[in-house]
């Protein structure tokens, strides 16, 4: 009778120890998330000097994301590269215990145990596929809505580096601010996007990797990298949602970053899809290493700060 028990104990143990981990991962990059953030919302406080791309044509090359992140730091200093960090530990913690309690409750969790199961029928294995992805669903949705709220409130600290503002301080602040300014549909500002990019990208991936490996694939080692593949490609597909997701959740608040003449007033995610698929700006941030200026926006002013010589990126 004790075997069970142990085995579940040692089970959560280790869920928690892979979830500190995470956490402390996601803490430790923290400053480059800082930077894409401010890359999708279109922020770019640093000009784009003459380059050549790898066929030698001429194009105008960005700051990449190291060179970003070092310009956050000169303006606000180290601990200023992890503004918004707080509440995105609070929200990780939220979406992982909202969504273990909500597949307790539906009787989800007895399924990952048979996860790793490889003596299975073909009937059997599209049944647990089906039951898993099942489970990771519900265990996404429900952990992303509950959690959205501190996504908001970490990407407004981030976002207001771009005013210099200080609406969004600490948590409880920035709660009060966005229940007396827009009310609780502030709190879920870009949810849907988000929604979608995330389970389109669970949903796509888990059917690829599940064909994949059904057909073509039979090697342990091989699944496990077209496990990584798979999701890598979805998400790329679907990573012009997150940028929609990012603008639409600064969009609407007292921020500079999200009134024009710096952002659109958009009536909604769709409207915001548009006009960024326009100006072909869904990609904002895709690349963090090789960066090209699709053409020259002086959307969002950066006069507030000095522009540091240009050489320094030569």
């Amino acid at each position: 009778m004790e075997g069970p028990f142990a085995q579940n104990e040692d089970y959560e143990v280790n869920s928690w120890i892979k979830f500190g981990m995470r956490l402390g991962v996601s803490a430790a990059l923290h400053p480059f998330e800082y930077s894409k953030t401010l890359i999708q919302l279109g922020y770019e406080p640093i000009a784009a000097i003459p380059g050549k791309s790898w066929s030698g044509k001429p194009i105008m090359k960005l700051p990449n994301i190291f060179q970003y992140t070092g310009h956050i730091k000169r303006i606000d200093g180290f601990y200023g590269c992890y503004r918004g960090l707080a509440p995105k530990l609070v929200g990780s913690v939220v979406a992982m215990v909202v969504s273990e309690r909500v597949a307790d409750k539906l009787g989800l969790n007895q399924l990952e145990e048979n996860k790793e199961d490889t003596d299975l029928s073909e009937e059997d294995e599209y049944i647990q596929f089906k039951q898993n992805l099942k489970r990771d669903i519900v265990v996404t949705v429900s952990g992303i809505v509950a959690s959205h709220p501190f996504h908001v409130i970490s990407v407004r600290m981030m976002a207001q580096f771009i005013g210099r503002e200080t609406l969004y301080r600490s948590i409880a602040g920035s709660i009060v601010e966005i229940w007396k300014t827009e009310g609780i549909s502030g709190f879920f500002a870009g949810l849907v996007p988000k929604l979608l990019a995330d389970v389109a990208c669970l949903v796509l991936s888990s059917s690829a990797i599940y064909i994949v490996n059904k057909f073509f694939i039979k090697d342990k080692l091989a699944r496990q990298y077209n496990g990584a593949l798979m999701q890598f490609s979805c998400s790329s597909l679907l990573y012009p949602l997150l940028v929609v997701s990012t603008c639409s959740t600064v969009s609407g608040s007292r921020l500079m970053a999200g009134q024009p003449p710096i952002m659109p007033a958009y009536a909604n995610w769709v409207d915001c899809w548009n006009d960024l698929q326009a100006r072909k700006e869904l990609k904002r941030g895709g690349s963090l290493i090789w960066r090209t200026q699709i053409r020259r926006s002086p959307r969002i002013s950066d006069g507030f700060v000095p522009l540091p010589s240009l050489s320094r990126y030569q």
